[in-house]
């Protein structure tokens, strides 16, 4: 024959590492071009071609990619830090120690934060694809990808509602004065007081029934708090329009997907940081302000012997990053494939350390002043979470000179905080569902606005419930329950999935291919052992911890707690039930075993998006990608080593098991009936010793010789005749 047929097929087809199962791509080639024969040449030209591309644009014109990569760590600065960064980190800094948390929470960020953080960057980046879609991996755990989607919708609906707050407090400081800064409004009881230092009257929780105008304001007249869950009351129509009109400013920053939050970052990621740093400077100048900023880092070495100190660090660490949510693989999956994703995640996660404790000194510099000026232990000012944000800041902002604008500034900097968050999350929605049902509606991506649309209305017809009276209460359950138990098992899953299913050196093979530098073993480590760890024990830690839900006085009923739960098993629920499905419906194999390690395998589908990368990554190529994608960017030797790449899709057939002149075929007992090749496993990217053995490639009968090289993937140095 005048060309060599190689066929990289779904069970015979093996390259750095990697197989595929269901299908079969024959590419042709002259005959004096074995494929991998000058390894050194192949990659000298892989490298300059991804270099070229790069520099080209290398776009997935389909999906779309970020502007640039600065689009990119914008909106994953702008989806790290967030309002727990303000809110949360600066109340759990002096509750467990002050200065000495910092020690337990830089441990935990190098343990598990960054690790995980890294992990699902490069994770998404590789194959450009939502965090359902990634799990092509091994199809059998697919359902980790629907839990993340679940989690991430139940997270937006209560999420902009927090930013509906925000934006009622923007347009309640439209005013001479702010109007939480006395007790002489409507809402207010007989029981509130302005406690002034010069005053004869200073509050004292202990000692007082009293409450502060800050506080009447939030509950009496924000929320118009009921009794509880149970008394739910008429939707309010201030909360109604505040939550319609934020679902319209999440609506248009997304209505161009990554395209127009990339331009939309620019603002809503970096101003937070300017208003931060007039707030320190504003804060500096006011009298208390060194007490509350000594009561927040003076070291106390002696809480660090609290486990829950460092169950503390650990959630606060892994909350505030959001491994696990899908949003970060959404993120990195509109990267180009060779963007350093190594150096982002590392930039982005320092950038959310400092922010967290820079936030800090914003914060206590002005309890510290509220303190001073109120009379009033610091604390009893200090508060965490919305009691900070809507409560005792406000406060501390109603006594400084110029309050109205001081207000308008701390609420406006908190909504664009919420924003980003919100942005990412809404996104890992969308690019979930948009991403699955390509396979029926091929030009699904042109219609990713009008579902963004739709989804926006959903979630919003979602959050009524939380305009009510008793919609803090809802809230509350919603965040106590929907992103706690659900998010530390997926992420404890997917390292442990990656390092010994997938297998973590061929995980951080296909890295190598992204980043052409192979990254230190310090990741390896984590991924396989360090960070599941850290998350098993905060679950153990939550289990044997758990207490019932309060907040303030109430105390919520066991059917409250009970539908909690319910969201809890809701979230999870896909796992095992996509497992049932796939293995039922999908697996090959005419025993359950078969189809258990065939639902390990990657499909077909798995790798690289474009097939200049596939051939970069040893790949086979994809049928329904034009030859142009090759020879438009540089391969004019890829790394499969092919002069003349084509892909025709073929479905492997299992080889018969009785010949024409009525002997045993030999390649049915090498292969047998799931086609798998005696002495390789499939699992891992592992591979037994190889021989010389006769396979069935399509109808014809091949002699295949297979030789193992340690130093470089597999399959170089094959020959094939016929």
């Amino acid at each position: 024959m005048s060309n060599y047929q190689s066929s990289l097929s779904g069970d015979f087809a093996m390259s750095n590492g990697h197989a595929s199962h269901k299908t079969s791509t024959v590419v042709d080639m002259p005959k004096n071009n074995l494929p991998f024969v000058d390894t050194m040449q192949t990659n000298n030209t892989s490298k300059k071609s991804s270099e070229n591309s790069d520099n080209n644009g290398d776009e997935n014109e389909e999906r779309g990619n970020w502007g640039n990569k600065m689009d990119f760590i914008l909106s994953s600065v702008g989806f790290a830090v967030g309002l727990g960064n303000v809110w949360r980190f600066p109340y759990l800094c002096y509750k467990n120690g002050g200065g000495a948390f910092l020690v337990p929470y830089i441990i935990m960020l190098f343990a598990a934060g960054l690790p995980l953080f890294g992990l699902e960057l490069g994770f998404g980046q590789y194959v450009s694809k939502g965090c359902v879609g990634v799990w092509d991996l091994a199809p059998l755990f697919r359902g980790l990808g629907w839990t993340m989607v679940i989690v991430s919708g139940i997270v937006v609906i209560y999420y902009n509602m927090i930013i509906a707050y925000t934006l009622f407090y923007f347009f309640a400081s439209f005013n001479k004065v702010v109007p939480w800064s006395s007790c002489d409004n409507n809402w207010n009881t007989e029981f509130c007081e302005v406690s002034k230092r010069n005053l004869s009257v200073v509050y004292n929780a202990s000692e007082s029934n009293a409450t502060r105008p800050a506080e009447e304001f939030w509950l009496n007249y924000a929320l118009g708090r009921s009794e509880g869950l149970h008394d739910m009351g008429p939707i309010r129509w201030q909360l109604f329009l505040c939550l319609l009109f934020a679902w319209i400013i999440v609506f248009l920053c997304l209505i161009k997907g990554v395209q127009s939050v990339g331009k939309v970052v620019y603002f809503t990621a970096t101003f937070p940081y300017i208003v931060l740093f007039i707030l320190l400077i504003r804060g500096l100048t006011l009298p208390g302000a060194m007490n509350g900023i000594y009561f927040y880092i003076v070291p106390r070495f002696d809480q660090l012997g609290n486990p829950t100190v460092w169950k503390d660090a650990a959630v606060q660490v892994f909350y505030s990053l959001g491994p696990a949510w899908g949003s970060l693989h959404t993120l990195a999956s509109y990267n180009k494939f060779h963007n350093n994703f190594h150096r982002d995640g590392i930039t982005v996660g320092l950038i959310n350390c400092g922010t967290s404790v820079f936030a800090g000194f914003v914060i206590f510099a002005v309890i510290g002043f509220m303190s001073h000026d109120s009379g009033m232990p610091i604390e009893d000012v200090a508060a965490g979470g919305s009691g900070l944000a809507f409560v005792a800041y406000p406060e501390a902002i109603a006594r400084m000179p110029g309050s109205v604008f001081w207000a308008l500034l701390f609420f406006f900097m908190l909504l664009t905080l919420g924003l980003d968050s919100m942005f990412c999350n809404l996104e890992t929605v969308v690019t979930a569902i948009v991403d699955e049902l390509k396979p029926w509606y091929p030009n699904i991506y042109d219609k990713k606005t009008h579902i963004t649309g739709i989804s926006c209305v959903i979630f919003f017809i979602l959050g009524w419930p939380m305009t009510t009276n008793g919609g803090f209460y809802m809230l509350t359950l919603m965040d106590e329950y929907s992103a706690g138990f659900s998010l530390i098992l997926v992420a404890m899953a997917e390292a442990l999935i990656i390092s010994y299913v997938y297998g973590v050196d061929r995980y951080m093979r296909d890295m190598m291919v992204m980043l052409k530098f192979k990254m230190n073993i310090y990741w390896k480590i984590c991924w396989m052992a360090i960070s599941p760890s850290v998350m098993f024990f905060v679950f153990i830690f939550f289990g044997v911890g758990y207490k019932g839900l309060t907040l303030d006085d109430y105390k919520y009923p066991p059917w409250a707690e009970f539908l909690g739960w319910g969201m809890v098993i809701a979230a999870l629920l896909p796992v095992p039930g996509y497992m049932i499905y796939f293995l039922y419906y999908k697996a090959h194999g005419t025993t359950w075993k078969e189809r258990f390690f065939y639902s390990l395998e990657a499909t077909d589908s798995w790798g690289p998006a474009l097939n200049k990368h596939r051939a970069e990554a040893n790949y086979p190529l994809l049928p329904d990608q034009p030859k142009s994608g090759l020879a438009s960017s540089g391969f004019n030797k890829p790394s499969l080593g092919f002069n003349k790449p084509s892909a025709v899709k073929k479905q492997w057939q299992p080889p018969p098991k009785m010949m024409s002149n009525g002997t045993t075929n030999p390649a049915y007992e090498a292969n047998g009936d799931n086609g798998m090749r005696n002495g390789f496993s499939k699992r891992n990217g592992s591979y037994g010793s190889y021989k010389k053995e006769p396979v069935v490639l399509g109808n014809k009968l091949d002699s295949v010789k297979w030789s193992r090289d340690k130093d470089v993937p597999l399959p170089y140095n094959f020959e094939t005749s016929i």
